[in-house]
C-alpha cells in the first residue's frame, strides 16, 4: 500500500507496453482478418449472391404489385358491372311499377264503366218490370172493369128490359132488315 501511496505521491505511473507479433498490434490482427473475410466473400460472390436475393426479392414484390393491381382493375370493372345493373334494375323497377299503376288506373276505370253500365241493365231492368207490372194490372183492372159492367149491363137490362121490350126490339130489327 505504500507503494501505491508513493506512486500517487510521485503522480505518474508506469506505462505497459502492448504485445505485439511480426510488428503488428492486436488491433492490426483485427483489421487484417477483417479483410481476409471481405476477400473470402468477394471470391465468393456474397455481393452478386446477395443482390440475386435482392432482386428476386423486388420481382417478386413488383409480382405482388402488378397483382393487386389488375385486382384492383378487375374489382373496378365488376363493381362498374354491378353499378350498371343496379341502374338497369332500377329503371326495370320503375318501368314495372309504372306499367302496373298504368294498368290499376285501366282497371279501375274500366270496373267504372261496367258498373255504370250494370247498373244501366239493372235500371232498365227495374223500369221494364215495372212497366210490365203497370200493363199486367192495367189489363186486370180492365178485365175487372169489363166483368164488372157486363154484370152490372147485364143485372140493369135484366132490370129494364123484360120480354115485352124484347119483342119490341127484336120485332124492329126484323122490320128494319
Amino acid at each position: 500500500m505504500l507503494d501505491l501511496l508513493a506512486v500517487a505521491a510521485h503522480g505518474a505511473a508506469e506505462e505497459h507496453a502492448e504485445a505485439t507479433a511480426f510488428g503488428i498490434a492486436p488491433g492490426g490482427y483485427v483489421a487484417l482478418a477483417m479483410l481476409v473475410v471481405f476477400g473470402i466473400m468477394l471470391y465468393a460472390k456474397v455481393p452478386a449472391l446477395v443482390a440475386r436475393m435482392l432482386d428476386a426479392k423486388i420481382a417478386d414484390i413488383r409480382g405482388q404489385l402488378d397483382e393487386a393491381a389488375r385486382l384492383r382493375d378487375e374489382a373496378a370493372a365488376l363493381k362498374a358491372e354491378y353499378e350498371a345493373k343496379a341502374r338497369e334494375a332500377d329503371a326495370e323497377i320503375a318501368a314495372l311499377k309504372a306499367g302496373a299503376e298504368r294498368q290499376a288506373a285501366e282497371i279501375v276505370a274500366k270496373a267504372k264503366t261496367d258498373a255504370a253500365a250494370l247498373i244501366e241493365r239493372h235500371h232498365a231492368m227495374a223500369e221494364a218490370k215495372i212497366a210490365g207490372a203497370e200493363r199486367a194490372a192495367v189489363a186486370e183492372i180492365r178485365e175487372r172493369a169489363a166483368t164488372a159492367a157486363s154484370v152490372a149491363a147485364e143485372t140493369l137490362i135484366a132490370a129494364r128490359h123484360d120480354a115485352k121490350a124484347d119483342k119490341a126490339l127484336v120485332d124492329g130489327a126484323i122490320a128494319g132488315i
